[in-house]
């Protein structure tokens, strides 16, 4: 690892002390990782996130009060997070808010190491993108299997998460990524991007129009949250307005 880049901040969530205990073994292990506390339930750690830094949660899903799930859905600008459990339904739940990865106890060391690299690849992009702020630079590499792809981010019209995968649509064609909508959005402009709904992030150049929820770009229709709408409004349409 770049000596630039520093340790990933992680926090250990779980109602069982001997998971927690394990989990932080295994933390302990790893040279980029530094544990910076460990949690019995998610309403500590709520105190925890909104006090510190933390970069990486290792997250069990059935706590008492609030489950990891319930807990991770509701932080508005959530950690990256792998979820820790004995119960393998949860697994599609988990990749719909974008987790980094699923570890179905007990968790063996191997599968520990390989989740928490791929929390660390993310964890690059993303700190590398903070620093040097590419953006006068339009184009970007995407990989597809053995290849990558140069695009640039002017001609993305918006991007739609899809479980752990998001997908770039252009106006010629679209591409499926492995990478969280997270993490692309860090890495993208803020000025031309939007996050519009939990599964949608829109360049602004593209909007057609926008009528009541919902927003049009390039002849498809996707919704805004009424959380988002407001916001959108005011950042983006009525600082252009011509006509009252």
């Amino acid at each position: 690892m770049s000596s630039n880049i520093p340790k990933m901040k992680c926090l250990i969530i779980d109602d069982e002390p001997l998971a927690r205990f394990h989990l932080k073994e295994l933390a302990d292990q790893i040279d980029f990782l530094s544990v910076e506390g460990t949690c019995a339930t998610a309403l500590e750690a709520d105190t925890i996130v909104k006090e510190k830094e933390i970069d990486l949660l290792f997250l069990d899903i059935n706590m008492p009060y609030l489950t990891g799930l319930e807990f991770l859905e509701q932080l508005e600008n959530p950690p990256l997070a792998i979820l820790t459990t004995a119960y393998s339904e949860y697994a599609l739940e988990g990749y719909r808010l974008q987790v980094v990865d699923y570890l179905l106890k007990p968790i063996a060391f191997n599968r520990f190491y390989q989740a928490v690299n791929k929390a660390q690849q993310q964890f690059i992009v993303s700190e590398k993108m903070k620093k040097n702020s590419p953006f006068d630079d339009p184009f970007l590499y995407v990989r597809q299997s053995d290849s990558f792809i140069k695009v640039s981010w002017v001609d993305i019209l918006y991007i739609e998460s899809m479980q752990n995968y998001t997908k770039l649509h252009f106006k010629d064609k679209s591409l499926v990524i492995h990478q969280t909508m997270k993490a692309i959005e860090e890495s993208l402009p803020s000025e031309h991007f939007f996050r519009i709904h939990k599964s949608f992030l829109i360049n602004i150049t593209h909007i057609d129009m926008i009528s009541g929820g919902r927003l049009f770009i390039n002849k498809t229709e996707l919704p805004i949250s009424r959380t988002r709408k407001e916001e959108l409004l005011n950042q983006v349409v009525y600082k252009k307005l011509i006509s009252k």
